[in-house]
C-alpha cells in the first residue's frame, strides 16, 4: 500500500506538541421545570502529538459529548477549551473524525465520498482525485473507487470513512466506537490494520483520540486511556499502557493490565452530596433517581445462573465471564451493577460475586423467587417502594405512570427515565408488586393485592 504524503513526523519525547487542553470542563442541559442535567462535570483533558488516547467507559458516561468539544462542534457550558494554545471558537482546524455509523452518502461512490471533505476546503479537482486514490489504498480499499456504499460489506464501509477522515491530512482524528458497529473478525482486522500503518508512522494524523466501551480494545490501541465515570461523567482514572506495538492480548501482563481496568470500573464511588442536603438526604436522592439498564427478571436469573454453576461457583472474572457469555462491557456491567443494587451480588476487583440473597434466589422456586424478589424490591429501589405506597393509599389503586416519569426525567435524560420506568415496571408484574396497563398509562393493583 501506498504511503500519503506529508506524513507528520512524530516527535522525540519529551518535546510533543500540545494539540489541546480542556481544563474545567462542564456541560450541563437545562430542564425547564428542574436542575440542570449535567452530562461532564470538571473534565480535564489534554493531547500531545505522537499519541493514541482513549476515552474509555459506558454509554452515558459523556464520551461522545467530550469529542465533540474537543471538534468544537460544541462549546462546554463552562471550562476552557483551547486548541495548539489558543481558545477554541467553533470547529478547530485540523480535526477530523469517523463516525460509528459509517455516515456515508449511498448516491455517492468510494471515490465521491472520501473528496468531500477536500471539496469542502476548496482542493482543486486533480489534487482531490489523487489525494483521495491515495488514502483509499492506504486503508486497504484499491479496486473499489467507483463501487458504491450498498454494495460494500460494513468493514469496508467503515474502511471508506477511515479513509475520509485521513484524506485532509488531520493533525487530530477523532473516533467515536468506530467498531462497534462490525462484527468481531471485521472489527479485529480494522484495528489491526490501523494499529500498524500508526506504528509505521503511515497515517497522515498527529494524534488519535478514540471514544470506545471495550476494555480490550483501549487496551490494544491506546497509549493513554481516561477512565469515564458516569452520572455525570468526570475522568475517575488515567493510565499509561506500558506495552509496545503490536501487543498480545493473550499475554499475562496484558491480561493483568485489562483485569486491573475491570477492578478499577467496578470499584464503588462514593456519591457526591447536594450542597443544600445532608449526606443521608442526597445518598437517598441518588439511589431512588439511579438509572436503570433494561434487566428483564429472566436474563438477571440466567445471569446468576451462570455464576452459581461451574465453573464459577459464584464468583466470576468479569473479562472470563464476558467473552464466555460474548457481552461488552456496555452491557455486562450495568447488569452487574443493578444486581449489586438489588443485593444479588457483590463487584470486588473485577468479579462478580453472588450474596446469600442472590444464591437463594438461583435455588428458589418460581414462587420462592417472586417472594425474595418482592422484598429485595420495596427495601432497595425506593421508586418501587414510593409506586406501590401511592397504589395503596389510592382509592381506586390507580396512579398514572407519567407521574413517575416526569419525577425521572427531573434526574436524568428522557430515554434513561423510559428505560428505567420499563425496567421497574418488569419487575414489579414479576414480584407481584403491582401492574401496568400499557393502553391507560397507568400502574394499578389487581384486587387479590388491594390492602384489606
Amino acid at each position: 500500500m501506498d504511503t500519503l504524503q506529508d506524513a507528520p513526523a512524530r516527535p522525540a519525547d519529551g518535546r510533543a506538541e500540545e494539540l489541546v487542553r480542556i481544563r474545567n470542563c462542564r456541560q450541563a442541559y437545562h430542564k425547564d421545570s428542574s436542575v440542570d442535567l449535567v452530562v461532564l462535570d470538571n473534565v480535564e483533558l489534554t493531547l500531545h502529538s505522537g499519541e493514541i488516547v482513549g476515552l474509555l467507559g459506558r454509554s452515558g458516561s459523556g464520551k461522545s459529548t467530550l469529542l465533540r468539544i474537543v471538534s468544537g462542534l460544541l462549546a462546554p457550558t463552562s471550562g476552557e477549551v483551547s486548541w495548539r494554545g489558543k481558545p477554541l471558537r467553533g470547529p478547530a482546524p485540523g480535526v477530523a473524525m469517523v463516525f460509528q455509523s459509517f455516515a456515508l452518502f449511498p448516491w455517492l461512490t468510494v471515490q465521491a465520498n472520501v473528496e468531500l471533505g477536500l471539496e469542502a476546503k476548496g482542493v482543486g479537482r486533480a489534487e482531490r482525485e489523487r489525494l483521495a486514490e491515495e488514502a483509499i489504498e492506504l486503508i486497504g480499499l484499491g479496486g473499489y473507487e467507483n463501487a458504491y456504499p450498498k454494495e460494500l460489506s460494513g468493514g469496508m464501509r467503515q474502511r471508506v470513512g477511515l479513509a475520509r477522515g485521513l484524506v485532509v491530512h488531520p493533525d487530530l482524528l477523532l473516533m467515536d466506537e468506530p467498531f462497534s458497529a462490525l462484527d468481531v473478525l471485521t472489527a479485529e482486522n480494522l484495528r489491526t490494520d490501523l494499529i500498524e500503518l500508526w506504528a509505521e508512522k503511515r497515517l497522515p494524523v498527529k494524534s488519535l483520540l478514540i471514544v470506545t466501551h471495550n476494555i480490550e480494545e483501549a487496551v490494544l490501541m491506546c497509549d493513554r486511556i481516561l477512565v469515564f465515570s458516569s452520572n455525570p461523567g468526570r475522568v475517575a482514572h488515567e493510565l499509561k499502557v506500558p506495552f509496545a506495538h503490536p501487543r498480545n492480548r493473550h499475554d499475562f501482563a496484558f491480561r493483568q493490565f485489562v483485569d486491573r481496568i475491570y477492578g478499577l470500573m467496578t470499584k464503588r464511588v462514593q456519591e457526591p452530596t447536594q450542597p443544600d442536603l445532608a449526606p443521608d438526604s442526597a445518598a437517598q436522592l441518588a439511589k431512588k433517581f439511579q438509572a436503570l439498564p433494561m434487566l428483564p427478571t429472566n436474563l438477571m436469573a440466567g445471569l446468576m445462573e451462570t455464576i452459581l454453576a461451574e465453573p464459577y461457583r459464584g464468583r466470576a472474572d468479569l473479562p472470563l465471564l464476558a467473552t464466555s457469555l460474548q457481552l461488552e462491557l456496555d452491557e455486562l456491567l450495568p447488569l452487574g451493577e443493578t444486581m449489586q443494587l438489588l443485593r444479588f451480588a457483590e463487584l470486588e476487583e473485577g468479579d462478580i460475586r453472588l450474596t446469600e440473597a442472590g444464591t437463594a434466589f438461583v435455588l428458589a422456586d418460581l414462587d420462592q423467587r417472586k417472594l425474595i424478589l418482592r422484598d429485595t424490591l420495596r427495601v432497595n429501589i425506593p421508586l418501587v417502594a414510593d409506586i406501590r405506597a401511592v397504589l395503596d393509599d389510592r382509592w381506586n389503586h390507580r396512579a398514572r405512570a407519567e407521574r413517575f416519569r416526569d419525577e425521572l426525567e427531573d434526574h436524568m435524560s428522557p430515554d434513561y427515565a423510559r428505560e428505567t420506568l420499563q425496567t421497574i415496571i418488569g419487575w414489579g408484574r414479576y414480584a407481584e408488586l403491582f401492574d401496568y396497563d400499557e393502553e391507560a398509562d397507568q400502574f394499578f393493583l389487581d384486587e387479590d393485592d388491594t390492602p384489606a
